[in-house]
């Protein structure tokens, strides 16, 4: 049985484009969308990582990135320590070492 595009309901279309849009996506992420882990920076560990991160929470820069988040001004030394602490911290996430 042949069936026309003018035959087939605006469901079963939508359905068909979905599927089709859906396969394109396959492929390009590990299963449920999750891009997979990232690769550290050269020379660094997920120990490494750590240390540097326990370091900076010994300072208070935890502190220091809720204030920043809060808009209150801080100190050249310390929006050093909350800028290195977020990108210390995306890396340990995005790597996986919490895993």
């Amino acid at each position: 049985m042949r069936y026309s595009a003018a035959g087939l309901s605006a469901k079963t279309l939508l359905a068909a484009a979905m599927v089709v849009g859906l396969a394109g996506c396959e492929g390009t992420s590990a299963p449920g969308g999750d891009p997979g882990a990232s690769a550290l920076p050269a020379g660094q560990s997920c120990g490494s990582i750590r240390e540097q991160l326990n370091r900076l929470d010994r300072k208070g820069a935890q502190a220091s990135v809720e204030a920043a988040n809060s808009g209150k001004k801080l100190s050249a030394s310390q929006k050093q320590d909350a800028d290195d602490y977020n990108r210390l911290l995306g890396q340990y996430l995005g790597s996986r070492c919490h895993v």
